[in-house]
Parts: C-alpha cells; sequence; structure tokens
C-alpha cells in the first residue's frame, strides 16, 4: 500500500474466507467493495457480507443429493438508500477502479473470468483488457442515466 493511500484512511484487508483470498477494500473504515477471485471455494455455507448489509453476498453449499425446498419470498417492504452492484465476469480481463465517497481513487485490481466485486459504496469505474463480458446483478428497477453521477 502506497503512502498516499495510507494518508486517506485505505484499508485493504486480505483473509481466508472461508478457504480462499477474499479482499474486502475500505476506505476510512467505509467498507467499498468485496472482491471474489473465481478461484475461492468452499465446503460449507458462509456469507460475506455481514447480516447489516442492504446487499447479502455469500457461498452456500450443499452436499450430492441435498435439496432445498420449495419456496417463495414474501414481499416484504425494504427501505435501501443507494444502489449495491455484483459483477461476476464471465469472460475476458479488466481493471476496475475503486473510489471512495468523495471521488479520490483508492485503489485498482484487475479481474478475470470468474471473479466477483460487489460494489457497496464510493464510486467505480471499469477499463477493459480484453474483450469482457459481466454478468451484472443489482437492485432495481433501473430508473435511466440520471441515477449515475459520472466524475
Amino acid at each position: 500500500m502506497s503512502v498516499a493511500l495510507k494518508a486517506i484512511g485505505v484499508l485493504t484487508e486480505i483473509n481466508q474466507d472461508p478457504q480462499e483470498l477474499v479482499e474486502r477494500i475500505s476506505c476510512n473504515g467505509k467498507l467499498l467493495a468485496y472482491i471474489i477471485p473465481a478461484t475461492a471455494t468452499t465446503e460449507r455455507t458462509a456469507f460475506l457480507t455481514p447480516d447489516t448489509c442492504n446487499f447479502q453476498l455469500g457461498f452456500i453449499a450443499y452436499p450430492t443429493g441435498g435439496v432445498v425446498a420449495r419456496h417463495t419470498h414474501r414481499p416484504l417492504e425494504r427501505n435501501i438508500v443507494g444502489t449495491s452492484e455484483v459483477l461476476l465476469i464471465r469472460s475476458g480481463r479488466c481493471l476496475v477502479d475503486i473510489y471512495d465517497d468523495e471521488k479520490r481513487h483508492v485503489t485498482t485490481r484487475e479481474l478475470r473470468a470468474g471473479a466477483v466485486v460487489l460494489l457497496m459504496a464510493g464510486g467505480h469505474g471499469f477499463r477493459m483488457l480484453e474483450d469482457t463480458v459481466f454478468l451484472e446483478i443489482k437492485q432495481g428497477p433501473y430508473t435511466g442515466m440520471d441515477e449515475k453521477e459520472r466524475f
């Protein structure tokens, strides 16, 4: 980590979670993103986000023959501020630039096919190193470009 990044309070924490490396990127105590490499796997259920997050991400593991009982989700009303998003890199390779809430560059990471990034706060941008396809998952509905502030 560079001295400039330390000066603005950037914290990059890498944990075994539960078997492979999962990177949590924070700045000044605020969680900005999770990066889960394609090699991350587990043999047990483990959520990566705390129960208080407005977007839940985790590994759900089932043994051979396991069953998820038929179910529906009850219509719960939730009050969510902001838009978190998950991007699964289906193919290709890119750089993700992560910014804090003040639009200051925090870090850049390379993402390869199979990697997942959960963007929780701050800003972000992507630069493609190869032809790249994302699978994007976020709270909707998307109302148009007025939702984004470009900088």
